[in-house]
């Protein structure tokens, strides 16, 4: 099945809004994309219980407007890291809030460019169902549990065809030395 590229879903998009606008909307106005804020990190996507050293994080896809909802928590081409210190056990509860596509996620070893589909999972277990197919939008859910090891960096990438060529993805860094999660803003990388 052919699917339409991003460029003309965005343009068949920006069609519709020119059309639907009502008056005083000129397509000149229908043209210009919306500004987005830049995603800040909320607190209440992590929960952390050091008695059994588990971190559970919220994996929310398509969760702002952000390269056409092409995101993870609002942030795209490893602009957010998570922390985890290596030996924990990691729970992810994945959410699709996108509205159009469906996405999934899967821990790959950190390289540039990320892989175009799925791939073998770079920790066992740190993977959606679904990967190529994606899990539904609009609420689709679905749980990765893994223990973070070995140490090292990695990724979290939207493995349905093209979604983290496309900036889907966020960093995940397994550390022998943290003592606890965290969550971070990354420095934006290299121009690809």
């Amino acid at each position: 099945m052919h699917r339409p590229s991003f460029s003309l879903l965005s343009s068949l998009s920006l069609c519709a809004t020119a059309l639907i606008g009502g008056p005083g909307v000129s397509p000149v106005q229908a043209q210009q994309p919306a500004a987005v804020a830049p995603q800040q990190i909320d607190a209440k996507w992590m929960r952390v219980n050091t008695d059994t050293k588990t971190v559970t994080f919220e994996l929310i896809a398509g969760h702002t407007p952000l390269n056409g909802a092409l995101n993870f928590n609002g942030f795209r081409d490893g602009e957010f890291t998570l922390t985890v210190p290596a030996g924990w056990t990691t729970v992810v509860n994945f959410v699709n809030n996108d509205g159009m596509l469906s996405h999934s996620a899967e821990v790959v070893r950190d390289s540039i460019p990320v892989p175009l589909g799925a791939v073998d999972p770079a920790i066992p277990r740190a993977y959606t169902k679904d990967l190529e197919q994606g899990i539904p939008y609009g609420g689709g859910k679905d749980v990765m549990r893994f223990t973070a090891t070995p140490p090292g960096s990695y990724l979290i990438f939207c493995a349905v065809p093209g979604h983290g060529a496309a900036g889907m993805w966020i960093r995940l860094k397994v550390d022998a030395s943290a003592t606890a999660p965290r969550m971070t803003l990354s420095p934006k990388p290299a121009a690809r």
